[in-house]
């Protein structure tokens, strides 16, 4: 009988241990937003005649305020000669250069950069958009609207 309350007490002491430890809490993915976009020429304003496309794959830390992000692309009509993320302007206008991508522009272009509170509240709003430039397009060959991930 002795042994049966030993065991069920440790039972219980280890449950509490463990539920006690989810306490703290680290960071999460729920502490991140997951963002994304799709880069094409039609997406330019106004469009371009380009079969190059490409992708954004992006990661806002909510407490930090930090956006990591990567760009990947193909097709260009030559070397991207620079990337940004512009903002703020939803899909189908132009807006200025909020963080220049630095750099190496060859594919993949990866980085991060540290944002304000507002500048974080108009990306997750969905009124940002990353364009890549080039010689042949200096106002840029691909655009798409980052919106948050599904």
């Amino acid at each position: 009988m002795l042994d049966s309350r030993i065991s069920i007490c440790g039972g219980w002491l280890f449950c509490a241990l463990a539920l006690g430890a989810c306490g703290t809490k680290p960071m999460t993915m729920s502490d991140a937003t997951a963002m994304s976009a799709r880069l094409s020429g039609a997406s330019e304003v106004p469009p371009t005649a380009t079969s190059a496309s490409g992708s954004v794959a992006a990661s806002l830390d909510k407490k930090s305020n930090e956006l990591s992000w990567t760009v990947t692309y193909s097709g260009l009509s030559g070397p991207a000669t620079a990337a940004h993320f512009h903002g703020p302007a939803m899909a189908g206008a132009n807006a200025g250069v909020v963080v220049p991508l630095t750099g190496d522009m060859a594919s993949p272009m990866k980085g991060k950069s540290t944002l304000t509170a507002a500048q974080a509240a108009d990306l997750l709003a969905g009124k940002w958009y990353m364009n890549v430039h080039t010689t042949a397009n200096p106002g840029g060959e691909i655009r798409g609207q980052v919106n948050p991930a599904n």
